[in-house]
């Protein structure tokens, strides 16, 4: 980090998963020019993703909303707009149509990135003032089966554990999380923890071959969703061995013979079969985790995202009771949460059935106790809807006004056609966002622009219970405002209309009011937050809860004592026999598609997607399947496939994968509408969901794949304005069967276009194209063949590409993409250009430009091969080229890439 003498320094915390890490923001009081990891946050000490290294990056005012827009009628474009006028209009509609149709007419969807403040507004604006239960976060998508499992099991909604637990386990399980890209600080941990203590056992439980599965002892490579099947197995022979602790049974636990009794059916061979595993495979996962003195597990949405989340959640849990791994140094359930915030979303109830510290909306004696602190009569007593509910609500026609803040949900629910056509038909759609740009913002009548990481404060809590003050480093650009101020604005005009000449509910003004308001709430709850405050976490750090008013320091571990939240004090074992997912494969749809992250993006990509060289690992959206599949259905290597399942299609380029079964397939869940023509992946994804934690099963989708024949292809590069363009430009590729925007570029960022179609397009829509490219005047050299419907741009200032279109043919793109990156234009560039051939100069001796494989430091996949040809190892690696240096996170893949080279050498010699 470079400081001088105007640079500010701001200590918060990284915006993205439920690590939690620690950031210092470097600044100038007015825009944010860097940031680092602080070494001084409990979290990470200093080391950050890929993602967090680069926030600094996503700042781009382009994307941002800068004034309130709105429309008056949906056949209209919105307007400009100012906040008075806005939050007048909303609460208007709002009362009109709560006092037409009832409270429930009305919705909040809401996000796990609000800060815990922002959570509590929304909470008390639903439930106190509206009157209505129908308050749900897209945490219902990522979080809710592990709070069910929590709950059920454990008495309560708390991680038991802390990250020290994950360096001071004997036996690391983990399950459905590719830990290594969606959490990879703490993989990190992990890592380092093995290398100090080899004879450290990891089990990784996935149906892919991650880059988590390369620190495993064992990989376990389950069919999707068999996951209740293998704990029950473990559990079988865990029974059979010995392996329990029955003395820890006896006194802290109840339900176990039920258990014992359902699992004595799941033998390794019946085991073996449903899950697609070897028997010998089950007895050595159940052996190390029978035989370790502390086991750990850590889950995400593999486990999650499932129509039986919520039982495979207890059955994990269930192996840690049976064996008394719980309470201790090294040992316990440890959910990762995936987003920022999603646990502070819960302690405030913000989801449809929660209330206020931990309470259920369903009793009356919760009810009771809130309203009564709130200073109202009653609180709702109809059940709210939750995610897929009320969108469903909304299609239906029953829910009329929406508000939606901070989250894409045109990018993230499954079935998205449905979700596309809800928005599209309910009356009054608020988005409260801070980037305009997604998918979601289309369908807005009223669009608010709120402020975004770094320009807001509050408190948040990690995956370990862990509260950190949020600490604002710069204003809100333009006319933004941070979400909590909204909400309080909004609430107080509609309480006047609602309910004039009371007192209000809403006289905060400030999110430390909120923040001193909502803990009370939390007192003598299991999550007690009482005697935190923002001065005391700016004096003694982050702190996990609880922490009781009085206390000292927060607690590490739940559960020492082996005395649960429950009625009776003990820990629940539950029996719930494994179910098959709701869609299974059949002549129609014969793979299992799977969905995940990658390593260098999040979420629906509206602020990672911002940054260039976030592209530079995966520049685009690929459909991965073995290659046994791909040669069954004679597919090749980057050919385009439509993917079916039963509510909708797609079109991607296919790639072989031979880290995924037969039968099976794997896409990115990052892409949505914006950057992929079609909807994107979820219009593949099913809605089914728990019957329990109503989380839907995206994890899980029956799909065919068959080859589409799109001889007409289009290729386009352009640097400078890359979000103005962006924005100009998709809207010209509707027409497209396919079409993929990404950006490239580090020093100069480029928006990045691949399209392909059946026959060309008309000349008019090419040449609008060119014109938004600037490739229409100036210094372009051109070749146009009007018989071939082929056609070359090449844009060169300063003796140096800044445009590229190449329609019709595209074999020289990634010659000439490298030759953008290098800055050169020699003379075979102007030969070529001005020629009728496709084929540039020097292909066949050249694969193209490579892709980044060290994302930090910028080292690409061929600088890595280049120097394991001339000998040099990890450590060599590091030191020559600097990769895997910093985050860490290219230090699997290039792992991979020595094997493969001394496997090559091997086979040669």
């Amino acid at each position: 980090m470079s400081v001088t003498a105007e640079t500010r320094i701001t200590a918060s915390t990284c915006c993205y998963c439920g690590v939690g890490c620690g950031v210092l923001i470097a600044h100038d009081g007015e825009t944010i020019t860097d940031v680092k990891g602080d070494p001084d946050h409990p979290a990470n000490f200093g080391k950050l993703c890929s993602k967090g290294a680069t926030l600094h990056l996503t700042c781009d005012l382009d994307a941002r909303g800068q004034y309130p827009e709105l429309r008056l009628g949906k056949s209209l474009a919105r307007a400009r707009t100012d906040w008075d006028n806005a939050l007048d209009h909303a609460a208007n509609v709002f009362t009109e149509t709560i006092r037409e149709h009832g409270p429930d007419s009305v919705a909040f969807y809401i996000s796990g990135q609000l800060l815990t403040e922002d959570y509590y507004a929304f909470n008390k604006l639903a439930r106190a003032l509206v009157g209505t239960n129908n308050i749900d976060s897209n945490s219902r998508l990522c979080m809710s089966s592990a709070v069910v499992g929590y709950k059920r099991s454990l008495g309560a909604d708390a991680p038991p554990c802390n990250y020290e637990d994950i360096e001071q386990s004997d036996c690391v399980l983990i399950a459905g999380s590719n830990m290594a890209f969606a959490h990879p600080v703490l993989f990190r941990r992990l890592e380092e923890a093995k290398a100090k203590r080899p004879q450290m056992k990891v089990i990784v439980i996935d149906p892919r071959r991650t880059d988590t599965c390369d620190l495993a002892d064992l990989h376990v490579a389950i069919l999707p969703g068999s996951d209740v099947a293998l704990f029950h197995g473990i559990l079988h022979i865990l029974l059979w061995e010995g392996w329990i602790d029955r003395a820890y049974i006896e006194a802290h636990t109840e339900g176990f013979d039920a258990l014992k009794t359902l699992v004595r059916d799941y033998n390794p061979q019946m085991v073996s079969e449903l899950c697609g595993i070897s028997q010998e495979t089950l007895q050595v996962c159940a052996q190390m985790i029978g035989s370790a003195p502390s086991f750990l597990s850590l889950w995400c949405m593999g486990l999650n995202q499932s129509s039986s989340g919520s039982a495979k959640n207890s059955a994990l849990i269930n192996l840690h009771l049976a064996t008394g791994q719980i309470g201790k140094p090294g040992a316990g359930p440890f959910s990762l949460t995936g987003q920022p915030n999603a646990m502070g979303g819960r302690e405030t109830g913000s989801l449809s059935n929660l209330l206020p510290g931990h309470r259920d909306a369903a009793d009356p004696l919760h009810r009771a106790e809130v309203a009564q602190y709130w200073g109202v009569d009653t609180l709702p007593e109809t059940s709210g809807l939750t995610a897929i509910e009320l969108f469903d609500a909304v299609h239906a026609g029953k829910i009329k006004a929406l508000w939606i803040a901070c989250t894409n949900p045109a990018q993230s629910l499954p079935d998205q056609n449905k979700v596309h056509e809800a928005l599209a038909t309910c009356p009054f759609v608020v988005v409260q966002e801070a980037f305009f740009t997604t998918e979601t913002c289309h369908y807005a009548d009223l669009l608010l622009p709120a402020a975004s990481w770094g320009e807001k404060e509050g408190t948040v809590t990690n995956s370990e219970r862990r509260v950190s003050h949020v600490r604002r480093a710069v204003p809100a650009p333009f006319e933004a405002r941070p979400d909590w101020a909204i909400t309080t604005d909004f609430a107080r005009r509609l309480e006047k209309l609602l309910r004039p000449g009371l007192p209000s509910l809403f006289d905060f003004a400030s999110p430390n009011a909120l923040f001193e308001e909502y803990k009370h709430l939390t007192t003598h709850r299991d999550l007690d937050l009482s005697g935190l405050s923002y001065a005391l976490l700016d004096n003694q750090g982050p702190q996990q809860w609880p922490f009781p008013a009085g206390a000292t320091e927060g607690t590490a571990r739940l559960y020492s004592v082996g005395q649960f939240p429950t009625p009776s004090g003990r820990a629940q074992f539950h029996a719930d026999p494994y179910r098959a997912p709701k869609e299974k494969r059949d002549t129609r749809y014969s793979l299992t598609l799977n969905t995940g992250r990658l390593r260098d993006q999040w979420h629906g990509m509206s602020r990672t997607g911002s940054a260039a060289l976030l592209f530079g690992h995966a520049p685009e959206a690929l459909l991965s399947m073995h290659p046994d599949e791909l040669r069954r259905r004679r597919l090749l290597n980057g050919e385009l496939v439509k993917v079916r399942s039963r509510r909708g299609s797609l079109i991607v380029p296919v790639q072989a994968d031979d880290s995924i079964r037969s039968g099976q397939a794997y896409l990115p869940m990052h892409w949505g509408n914006r950057f992929l023509k079609g909807l994107g992946t979820n219009v593949l994804t099913q809605p089914e969901f728990d019957p329990l934690s109503k989380q839907p099963e995206l994890k899980h989708a029956g799909v065919e794949v068959e080859k589409v024949e799109l001889p007409w292809t289009f290729f386009a590069l352009v640097e400078g304005e890359v979000q103005t363009r962006f924005q100009a430009l998709r809207p010209r590729f509707e027409d497209f069967a396919y079409a993929n925007l990404t950006l490239t570029g580090r020093e100069r960022p480029a928006l990045l276009i691949r399209a392909a179609c059946a026959v060309a397009p008309e000349a008019e829509l090419l040449a609008q194209i060119d014109r938004l490219l600037g490739l229409h005047e100036g210094p372009v050299l051109a070749y146009d063949d009007p018989r071939k419907a082929v056609g070359k741009r090449v844009r060169i200032e300063d003796g140096r590409i800044t445009a590229i279109r190449l329609a019709g043919e595209t074999a020289a793109r990634d010659w000439l993409k490298g030759l953008w990156e290098t800055g050169s234009a020699d003379a075979d560039l102007r030969r070529w250009l001005l020629a009728p051939v496709s084929t540039p100069p020097g292909a066949a001796n050249s694969t193209g430009s490579s892709k980044t494989l060290c994302n930090c430091l910028n080292v690409s996949e061929d600088a890595v091969c280049a120097g394991i040809a001339q000998g040099l190892d990890v450590a060599g690696l590091k030191q020559e080229l600097k990769c895997g240096t910093s985050c860490g996170s290219c230090v699997p893949e290039i792992k991979r890439l020595l094997a493969a080279h001394a496997a090559s050498t091997a086979t040669t010699a």
